[in-house]
């Protein structure tokens, strides 16, 4: 019972001394705990401090420096306004010497116009004392010569009619003593007829093709049974075939070169072929078609890709195709409107201008051309409908109008394709003109006598030698039809320029027509 107590006694002690030691322990950690704590803090505050000292010294700084740039950007602001209040001030004296210098013109205008006015009442004034002094002079002379103003006039008259009549017979009697004193102008009269069937030439040859046959037993196969096949290929191609003495050769006759071309390739194929008859004419003209049209819209998409253009309307295409079977004096209006593209395509660049649309611009500028010989107008205003059609750029579709000056030229790229296609059509060896200028002599000499009231028909016969006139019996009688003569004799002397002499003959004639019944 005692050793119990005891061991019990021994355990309650233990517990105590372990319970005060540990006490002990922990309190000496705290203590030592609430030391750390206040180094750290104190260490803490000193460094705030610190830093608090760095941040206010650096913010006071930076202050310092704002406002030094916000007063040198005010002192800035306040000088640029000063120059700018100065500026003002010289911009309204300025204004003010000008509205000075306005008010001083308006008074010296109106000045000038109240003169001009007073010189206009003068002049009306000056002009009615002229009216009735010539009133008064006529007058007179009508009292001293006792006749009046419209008898003299018809005497005046009387004499201009005698005075014209010797004139008119003593050029002819001029012309009749030239030609028997000169006796080349029989040689000069040949060579000038051989020179009007030179022309001639030259003419057909630009609507005609020759077709060489490998013997004249093709003709009669040509003209078949009655003139059936000749009327077949006639109506199918659209052309006059002229089989005549000619040996070994037939003639296809067309205005339009593209046609007549056709007409020639279906000829040829069929005279290898040797089976000439209606259905096989239509078939080859049929492929021969085909291949045109392959060929064409080849020559329009060769001109595309020479020139760097872009899509554009297959139709379109083709009628630039169309423009190789094309000629303008001479010169093939597909290379020209190709040289035009690329002259206007080189200058565009060189001004900064849309070389591309350029270019387009020049290759359409002759499009009318592919179909003015189907359609009646000239080939500036079919190109134009042409493009405005397919819809093209307003910039293409003036340069087609304005290219000859039909219409005012509206952009700069019109101006370089008018300048381009006046360079391709000039350059030494691009065009022959011969003949245009003869047809041209020669219009011009039938458009002389065609202006005069009362002339009804006017022919240029022996190649610009002789312009024989019709004049209408109702409106001129003999003495006029002699006016005429002179009258054109005159205008033709005046204007024209032309080798040789010309002989002015005026025909005047009245028939007297009825019917029995």
């Amino acid at each position: 019972m005692g050793s119990e107590l005891f061991s019990i006694l021994l355990l309650i002690i233990g517990i105590g001394l372990g319970a005060l030691v540990t006490f002990t322990i922990l309190y000496l950690k705290k203590n030592d705990a609430y030391k750390k704590a206040e180094k750290i803090l104190d260490d803490a505050k000193n460094d705030a401090d610190k830093l608090k000292c760095e941040l206010i010294s650096k913010n006071e700084q930076e202050i310092e420096k704002v406002k030094n740039d916000a007063l040198n950007e005010l002192k800035e602001k306040k000088e640029e306004l000063k120059r700018s209040e100065d500026r003002l001030l010289q911009r309204e004296a300025s204004l003010d010497k000008r509205d000075e210098l306005y008010q001083a013109r308006e008074a010296n205008i109106s000045s000038k116009e109240a003169k001009l006015e007073e010189d206009s009442l003068m002049i009306q004034n000056e002009k009615s004392k002229v009216d009735e002094l010539k009133k008064e002079e006529e007058e007179k002379l009508e009292k001293i010569s006792k006749l009046s103003k419209n008898e003299a006039k018809d005497i005046l008259m009387d004499i201009v009619r005698k005075d014209m009549e010797m004139d008119i017979n003593k050029y002819i009697k001029e012309q009749e003593e030239e030609a028997k004193l000169i006796a080349d102008k029989k040689a000069k009269e040949l060579i000038v007829t051989s020179m009007q069937r030179y022309s001639a030439d030259i003419s057909s040859d630009q609507t005609v093709t020759v077709v060489n046959l490998p013997n004249d037993e093709v003709k009669g196969k040509i003209i078949g049974r009655e003139g059936r096949n000749i009327r077949t290929l006639e109506a199918v191609c659209g052309v006059d075939l002229i089989i005549d003495d000619t040996p070994e050769a037939v003639v296809v006759s067309s205005f339009d070169p593209l046609r007549r071309d056709i007409a020639r390739v279906t000829l040829e194929t069929l005279i290898k072929d040797g089976r000439i008859h209606p259905t096989r004419i239509e078939e080859i003209y049929d492929k021969t078609c085909r291949d045109f049209n392959e060929k064409i819209l080849e020559y329009g998409n060769d001109a595309l890709f020479e020139l760097g253009i872009g899509k554009m309307d297959q139709a379109l295409v083709e009628l630039v195709g169309k423009l190789h079977f094309r000629t303008s004096y001479g010169q093939n209006c597909l290379q020209h409107s190709i040289e035009v593209g690329q002259l206007a395509g080189v200058m565009a660049g060189e001004l900064n201008e849309d070389v591309t649309l350029a270019k387009r611009a020049g290759l359409l500028h002759d499009i009318g051309k592919a179909i003015d010989h189907d359609i009646e107008g000239s080939h500036v205003e079919l190109g134009v409908n042409i493009a405005k059609k397919y819809h093209e750029n307003d910039v293409v579709i003036n340069a087609i109008g304005s290219h000859h000056g039909d219409c005012e030229a509206t952009s700069v790229i019109s101006n370089l394709v008018a300048v381009a296609d006046g360079l391709s059509a000039s350059r030494p060896g691009a065009r022959n003109d011969s003949l245009e200028n003869y047809i041209q002599r020669l219009t011009g000499l039938e458009e002389v006598a065609n202006k005069i009231d009362g002339v009804s028909k006017a022919y240029a016969l022996q190649a610009g030698r002789e312009l024989r006139i019709l004049v209408d019996p109702e409106k001129i009688d003999d003495l006029g039809s002699r006016k005429v003569a002179r009258d054109v004799k005159k205008e033709i002397e005046a204007n024209l320029k032309y080798p040789g002499t010309i002989k002015v003959t005026v025909v005047r004639e009245t028939r007297a027509i009825e019917e029995a019944k």
